[in-house]
């Protein structure tokens, strides 16, 4: 229990230090990911979509920015929107692996969405992968 209450406590801290990070320098992408994954994890993908929102405003057209928005993005069913910010990421970097298979793979869930189930579903090792190398 004690584990469970401490790992707990450390989690909030590094939520809070990343914050303030951010406060302090709004185009820090590296705080700003990590954020995001841990809001999305704590089923906030708005207040994550905000932070990172908050990033691009600073850092306008950061790759690593858009992938992660098109993440959350596709983690809330938004398809379409998440394709777009890959597509304009891979405007400026063509060759990049992550953007087209995260592209590959919104088109997909796109389709089964529209075929099989209304409802986004949230696989967090699928977000964990698609989000590897970001850090």
């Amino acid at each position: 229990m004690r584990e469970r209450i401490a790992y707990s406590l450390g989690r909030d801290a590094d939520e809070q230090a990343l914050r303030d990070t951010l406060k302090q320098q709004p185009n820090n992408v590296d705080a700003a990911i990590p954020l995001a994954r841990v809001l999305l994890a704590r089923k906030s993908p708005d207040e994550a979509l905000e932070v990172l929102d908050n990033v691009l405003l600073a850092a306008p057209g950061d790759l690593r920015t858009l992938n992660a928005k098109g993440v959350v993005l596709d983690q809330k069913g938004r398809h379409q929107e998440a394709q777009g910010l890959y597509r304009k990421a891979l405007e400026r970097e063509p060759s990049n692996a992550m953007l087209r298979n995260n592209l590959k793979l919104s088109l997909a869930l796109e389709s089964k969405t529209e075929t099989e189930d209304p409802q986004p579903q949230t696989d967090n090792a699928l977000t964990r992968a698609r989000w590897r190398g970001e850090q």
